[in-house]
Parts: C-alpha cells; sequence; structure tokens
C-alpha cells in the first residue's frame, strides 16, 4: 500500500455566491494524453517542461478561417505570420494549406527562402529592413510593404540602381476607435500622411504600387474595427484611381484576431466571449463588398493571422517541483516551467488541468515557477486540486509567441514535439544543452586560468 503524503488541516473561509447566468463551470477534469498520446510518455521520452504541438488542430483552425472569409469572398489569401511562431515544421503545415509567409526581419526572411517558399509569396513587413534586406527581397520578387519614408526612398534609389521595378504597398496607421492606436508603425490616414506616401510613389514611377496595408492591433475583441480600417483603405483605394487611374491589386487587413485565450482581467472565459473567424470575416467582406468599389476590381483580400491559428495548438507539460504555504497559508505550487518560457503567462490566465486522476478536494492555488524572481508566476490564482512533486499539469493556448519570445534565463530552453496528424510524437526542435549556449563565448587568454 502506498503511503498517504500528510498534509496540514487547512482552515478555509467560505464565501457563497450567486452562480453567473452561464451556470457553474469546472474545467479541471484530468488531461492524460494529447491528441491520443499519453502525456505522461512524452515526459518519459522528452523531458519536462515540454512544449507539445497539435498538428491536427492547426489544420482544422486553419480549414475554419479559410471558410470563413472565402465562403463570404471570392479572393482570399491567408499568409504565416512567422514571428508568431517560426518552427520550420510549424510554418510548413501552414505552407501546405496554402498559406504565403509573413516576415518582419531579414532573418525571418532568410528562413521563409530556406523553407522552400517562393520569393513572390513572401510579404515583407516591419520597420527595420536593411538596404541588403531590401535587395533580397527585391531580387526575389517579394512584396514589400513600406513602413515610413525612410525606407520609400531607399528603396526608390535601389530600384534606380539595380534597374528593377520592387512589389510595393504602404503600411497605413489610423483611428479605428481602438485604444491605444497603433500609430508607430506606417503612414497615418487622418493627417494625410498615407495619402502623401501614395503620391510619391506614384509620381517616382519607380515602383510597383500593388496593395494597401494595415495591422491595427493585438488581439481585437470589437471586429467592428476592422470594418473601420476596411473602409479607409477602400477610400486610399478609390482616391488612386480618381487621380491617377491606378487599380489596387489587394488590401492586407493584417491579423489581430483573439484567440480563445483569457486575457488577464477577463470575467469569463475566451472560448466562450471572445469573437471568431466569423465574426470577424463578417465584418471585413461586409466592408469590401459594400463599398463603391466595382465588382471588376474588387481586390484581393489578405490575412495575416497568427495567434488565432495556433493559440489552442500548442500546450506546455510541466512538473511539479513543490508544493508550500506562503506567509499569509495560501497553497503555492512550484513548477519547472516559468515565465522564461512562457512569457504570454504576463497576458493571459491560461487555463491549466493535471495530467492525472485526483482527488474531488480543491483549493485556490498560485503557480510559480522555478526562476530566482518574484515575477515567475504562472498563474496568479487558479483552483486546483492537490498535486504531489513529480505530478504534472498540462498548460493550454501557448502556441503562439512563447517559442519565439522565450528566453534562455537561468534554465535552459525545452524541446519542442509535434503530434502529427497520424497520432505520433515527433521532435521538431531539441531542447537546449549547456553547449548550445556556451558556444559562441569566447574567454580571453588571461581569463582561462581561475588563479591570477
Amino acid at each position: 500500500m502506498d503511503r498517504i503524503k500528510y498534509e496540514r488541516p487547512l482552515i478555509k473561509k467560505l464565501e457563497s455566491q450567486m452562480p453567473n447566468k452561464y451556470g457553474l463551470r469546472t474545467e479541471y477534469k484530468p488531461m492524460t494524453e494529447i491528441d491520443g498520446v499519453s502525456v505522461k510518455d512524452l515526459i518519459k521520452e522528452f523531458g519536462s517542461p515540454l512544449f507539445v504541438i497539435s498538428e491536427k488542430r492547426i489544420r482544422q483552425n486553419f480549414k475554419r478561417a479559410q471558410k470563413a472569409f472565402t465562403t463570404r469572398y471570392p479572393k482570399v489569401q491567408f499568409a504565416w505570420s512567422y514571428k508568431t511562431n517560426y518552427i520550420g515544421a510549424v510554418c510548413n503545415i501552414f505552407h501546405q494549406e496554402g498559406s504565403w509567409a509573413e516576415v518582419v526581419s531579414g532573418f525571418e526572411f532568410r528562413k521563409a527562402l530556406d523553407l522552400g517558399v517562393n520569393g513572390r509569396n513572401i510579404i515583407f513587413n516591419g520597420p527595420d529592413k536593411t538596404e541588403a534586406d531590401l535587395l533580397m527581397a527585391v531580387q526575389n520578387d517579394a512584396l514589400i510593404h513600406i513602413d515610413h519614408l525612410d525606407e520609400l526612398y531607399t528603396l526608390t534609389e535601389l530600384a534606380t540602381q539595380i534597374n528593377s521595378r520592387p512589389r510595393v504597398a504602404i503600411r497605413v496607421n489610423m483611428d479605428t476607435g481602438i485604444f491605444p492606436m497603433w500609430d508607430r508603425f506606417g503612414f497615418n490616414y487622418e493627417n494625410g500622411q498615407a495619402w502623401d506616401a501614395l503620391n510619391k510613389i506614384m509620381h517616382s514611377n519607380k515602383l510597383d504600387l500593388e496593395g494597401l496595408h494595415c495591422h491595427i492591433g493585438t488581439f481585437i475583441l470589437q471586429p467592428n474595427a476592422y470594418g473601420v480600417a476596411t473602409q479607409k483603405l477602400v477610400d486610399l483605394a478609390l482616391g488612386l484611381k480618381r487621380k491617377f487611374g491606378h487599380s489596387i491589386k489587394y488590401l492586407d487587413l493584417g491579423g489581430g484576431f483573439a484567440s480563445g485565450n483569457t486575457l488577464k482581467g477577463a470575467f469569463l472565459p475566451g472560448v466562450d466571449t471572445n469573437p471568431t473567424f466569423d465574426d470577424y470575416a463578417e465584418v471585413i467582406t461586409s466592408a469590401l463588398l459594400n463599398s463603391e468599389l466595382p465588382p471588376s476590381e474588387m481586390p484581393a483580400l489578405i490575412l495575416e493571422s497568427g495567434r488565432a491559428l495556433i493559440d489552442d495548438a500548442g500546450y506546455l507539460i510541466s512538473s511539479v517541483i513543490a508544493n508550500k504555504r506562503s506567509s499569509k497559508g495560501k497553497r503555492v505550487t512550484i513548477l519547472d516551467a516559468g515565465v522564461n518560457i512562457l512569457f504570454t503567462s504576463f497576458w493571459y490566465n491560461h487555463k491549466v488541468t493535471p495530467a492525472q486522476e485526483f482527488t474531488g478536494f480543491t483549493e485556490d492555488t498560485t503557480l510559480y515557477g522555478p526562476l530566482c524572481m518574484n515575477i515567475d508566476v504562472i498563474r496568479e490564482e487558479v483552483t486546483l486540486p492537490l498535486m504531489n512533486k513529480g505530478d504534472q499539469i498540462v498548460i493550454h493556448h501557448v502556441g503562439a509567441y512563447n517559442m519565439t519570445q522565450w528566453m534562455q534565463f537561468i534554465t535552459l530552453r525545452p524541446a519542442v514535439v509535434l503530434v502529427n496528424a497520424n497520432g505520433n510524437a515527433e521532435l521538431i526542435r531539441e531542447g537546449e544543452k549547456n553547449e548550445n549556449v556556451t558556444s559562441m563565448e569566447r574567454i580571453p587568454s588571461h581569463l582561462r586560468s581561475l588563479r591570477p
């Protein structure tokens, strides 16, 4: 018989409250497998902590998004946002589904080329494009979205030097009712900067102006804001047609769609309340179809959605290091995964579920990571059953940004595993080793001896 571990009795104040109109809800059923693969087996083979990505869920999400837009508008093209998750296997799933690549740096551009993406199917965004980056983009016939006048002038000069006509668009920022307004990037619509940039492009006759682009923010919970953005881009397109007789080939509405994650401070779970692909699609496509653009000149619609396509396809399995009580008697559980690899824990109240059977007793718990920092908090408060050292917990909706914004800080970054469409686990990124970190270090000769 297993020896039962002693747990100190705790007197807990009961606070009786009325259930909300959605009723009572419990999330704490054990999650013992991911797409049919045992959590315990994954940890045994690949170690803990461990990122797990569901190929099945990614493809399902993409098809849902594609259906939402293509059933409402005839010309739709998705472009996978590399900054969201640029692990090669993940990118190639989206490319197999027909998605282009959307990149924001020379590093990401080269990664897309290395994965075999045709240059004509790469959208180059971002404010930091070096002259070498621009030359690479022009030589690969990519779509370059101009962010500022300095970039416009550099690109115009480069086009003259190499006798080429780069394919371009401008990024437009605007007031869509979203606060704070993202006016750091691109040319402003309201004060005339956008129209000034368009005039410069058209009069230079050095660049091929093919599109108009915007990205109004991140995790946008008001779909109507995209309707405003669409209308303002259409207004610029109509102005180009009237003044120059020039037709825009595409409008790029960027990304920013919310996933099913729950933002900190939200009362209800995001999976129940956040907008769906259909909500965004209805607003955007209606604004296009109801505009003054003639049917024969309707532009293609490009979407750069990232988070909403992959957030719920990612899981982080973590193991319990220890349990303790805070100075106020609150239960604290320490995990082997911290904010260094789960950056989004600063933004979201991630759903967490135990990976093994448990008793019916639950308690409000704070989940800490292993770092020697007070900010290393995975969940400030979550109701969980009692878990023992060595037990596993599954953290949900972690597919976006964590594997691009993670840090090698105090601990090494873990492995990433893909559960493929056949239900098999495949390693798609090895866990870091000490030599991965130290191989780039150089110790001067006078510091190689530990004694002066």
